[in-house]
């Protein structure tokens, strides 16, 4: 099996288990069966934040464009400039997490209802988990694999693990 990128992040540490548990099923008695996985790793906090609050916007305006979707989807009309992008590392859970911020009170309304925000207020929209390698393989030994291989970036900010089933 591959699994691509390091979007094993946006899982919690207990949905990961559970998703890696199927993948090791899925991959079933075949010999030399396995899994290709890459992981983001945990690194300094302002590479993180830099990352994920970059200069150029592209975060933000990605996070943002959350809102066209919802007022696409459920006829809402969140106001795009009443909302600001936060990107902020939760050193406690070792994740990235992407917020939009109101910068004034803002009233949302769709056919179903309204909801009113305060200044300030917070809408979570993603989170993006960190891991060591000794943290991911150990997730994947209690999802049933085998000890991985792993390959790391010369900066060891990133890592591709094999592991057998």
């Amino acid at each position: 099996m591959f699994y691509p990128g390091s979007s094993i992040g946006n899982y919690s540490p207990a949905d990961a288990l559970v998703f890696l548990k199927s993948v090791h099923q899925a991959c079933g008695p075949l010999a030399g069966s396995g899994l290709l996985i890459g992981v983001d790793l945990v690194k300094q906090t302002d590479v993180l934040q830099a990352a994920y609050d970059d200069a150029l916007g592209v975060t933000a305006a990605f996070n943002r464009n959350l809102l066209l979707h919802i007022n696409r989807l459920l006829g809402a009309d969140f106001h795009l400039g009443h909302w600001t992008h936060v990107g902020l590392y939760n050193a406690a859970l070792s994740r990235i997490e992407m917020h939009l911020q109101a910068s004034q009170a803002a009233t949302v309304r769709w056919q179903a209802g309204e909801r009113t925000f305060a200044p300030g207020e917070r809408i979570h929209t993603e989170n993006s988990y960190k891991w060591t390698v000794e943290g991911f393989a150990a997730l994947l030994h209690d999802a049933g694999f085998a000890a991985p291989v792993c390959w790391q970036d010369p900066g060891k900010q990133f890592a591709v693990m094999w592991a057998a089933c």
